[in-house]
């Protein structure tokens, strides 16, 4: 097997799919905030999942992996690698030293899988029926995007949960819902086979837990199909942004079984957007499906939390849907509403910050 090179930008979720890439024998580098690349850089990434069949969680440390990870900064050159992943939150793009180095990965022309709730711009493009130009007031910093090539990004749905542990150190990562990573393909079969390579390698690799090789969760689904990471955008807008009220912030899980009919409306509706678009059925979730998983998710969304914690900018998904209905001329009045209290809790964190 050859070891291929994985430049991933963000170590939250990047360190899942990194730790997962590193199992499988790849060397991963991981662009994250000093105090985090000196952590993982002595101590590893660590990253604390749920295994069927096994009591609590399974600690997996990248240090004692085939592969290796390590940590570095903005000023890493994204020339040498095989495939850049994007596993930031959308408005960091913008931010400085991650804004020159995106710029840096457009220009390298190594293909790039976003891992963003939030699209990139240039996968927008790709989509039949949306009109990426239409939703560019959707995102915080849309010129960061614009020197990319449409063919050389694909978009990786971020279905698994997973979170910082506040009372531990910020190279720990717990996953709370152990699903995969759904990608579609790049425009290009080459590049296609280098997600399916890896994808083979990740669902191939074992970790040795007290003496036995077990299977780990979280692998890595690779789908002709580009609609298939949007479906997403059902579970996002009836539970992640729904979670955000006009005072308060609830869990995910009582969020939809708060009121079970209008978070189905809500989901049904957003998967019909996708499918008038040109989605197959098939490449949408069913609500059952997710409304059984939200049951574990027994905290605010992270879109909410950041709100509540006074974030001046978060990824606005439900934005980005209300623009692709409008393009089709559907709007749906509990989406415009989830999309009103957004921007008056950011109205409101801007003023205080």
């Amino acid at each position: 097997m050859a070891k291929r090179k994985i430049l991933i930008l963000g170590a939250s979720y990047g360190s899942l799919l990194g730790t997962k890439l590193a199992l499988a024998g790849h060397s991963v580098k991981l662009v994250c905030l000093p105090a985090e690349a000196k952590l993982i850089n002595e101590k590893g990434a660590i990253v604390r999942m749920p295994v069927k069949g096994r009591e609590g969680l399974v600690e997996v440390n990248s240090r004692a992996l085939p592969g290796d990870l390590s940590a570095v900064g903005t000023d890493v050159d994204p020339k040498g690698f095989d495939l850049i992943a994007l596993a930031m939150q959308e408005p960091q793009y913008g931010s400085p030293g991650v804004r020159e180095l995106l710029q840096s990965v457009a220009r390298s022309k190594v293909p790039c899988m976003s891992i963003m709730n939030m699209p990139p711009l240039p996968y927008l493009a790709r989509i039949p029926g949306v009109d990426a130009q239409r939703s560019r007031d959707a995102y915080s910093d849309p010129e960061v995007w614009d020197a990319f090539d449409p063919k050389l990004v694909t978009l990786c749905s971020p279905d698994p949960q997973a979170f910082r542990p506040p009372d531990q150190e910020v190279n720990v990562l717990q996953v709370r819902l152990p699903t995969n990573f759904k990608a579609a393909r790049f425009d290009s079969d080459a590049h296609t086979a280098i997600l399916r390579e890896l994808a083979a390698d990740v669902e191939a690799a074992r970790f040795e837990a007290h003496g036995e090789k077990i299977e780990l969760p979280v692998k890595l689904k690779v789908h002709d199909s580009v609609f298939v990471p949007l479906a997403k955008w059902a579970m996002l807008m009836a539970g992640n942004y729904r979670c955000v009220q006009a005072d308060s912030v609830r869990s995910i899980r009582d969020t939809v079984h708060g009121d079970l009919a209008a978070s189905r409306a809500v989901y049904d509706w957003v998967n019909d957007l996708c499918v008038s678009l040109g989605a197959s059925p098939s490449d949408m979730v069913p609500f059952e499906k997710y409304a059984n998983a939200a049951l574990s998710l027994q905290s605010p969304s992270s879109a909410a939390r950041a709100l509540a914690a006074g974030a001046p900018r978060i990824e606005r998904v439900d934005r980005l849907v209300q623009s692709v209905g409008a393009q089709h001329g559907r709007k749906n009045a509990a989406i415009d509403e989830i999309v009103r209290l957004v921007d008056a809790w950011l109205v409101k964190n801007r003023r205080k910050g």
